[in-house]
């Protein structure tokens, strides 16, 4: 919700490293070191390099944006408070309880030994995106 990119990008990247602490406190540590390696890690430095591209915005421009923001979505806090308060009084959330994994295995032992095609993809995915950003911000030779 904020115009400054930066800031949405940040945001993002630790909104992404919470959901990779959820799932490993729920028992996925699989998923959370991909979600932390791709989400938190590769997808914010395109983020960056794409917006380090783009055109700043005037002062005076960002400010009229700002206000006709402002106008056109006037009532939307007042409408989240009201479906919070709405759906916390009449809706009861069910508690779910997560099935135990039915194998304790260590994590460094399944990376290594049975999902080493994912770990591979892994990596090819964080060197093309490294690469990537290495080609976009090469200077040419003179």
């Amino acid at each position: 919700m904020t115009v400054r990119l930066i800031r949405s990008i940040v945001g993002l990247a630790l909104t992404s490293v919470a959901l990779s602490a959820l799932m490993y406190r729920l028992g996925s540590p699989l998923a959370a070191v991909f979600e932390l390696s791709v989400c938190a890690g590769l997808m914010s430095v395109i983020f960056i390099t794409t917006v380090s591209f783009t055109a700043r915005v005037s002062k005076e421009r960002l400010s009229v944006r700002r206000r006709e923001r402002f106008m056109k979505f006037w009532y939307l806090p007042f409408l989240v408070i009201a479906s919070g308060l709405l759906l916390s009084r009449y809706l009861r959330i069910p508690q779910f309880k997560i099935p135990a994994p039915s194998g304790a295995q260590d994590v460094r032992n399944v990376l290594w030994n049975l999902r080493h095609v994912d770990l591979f993809g892994q990596i090819v995915m964080l060197l093309a995106g490294a690469f990537g950003v290495v080609v976009l911000f090469k200077e040419p030779k003179e």
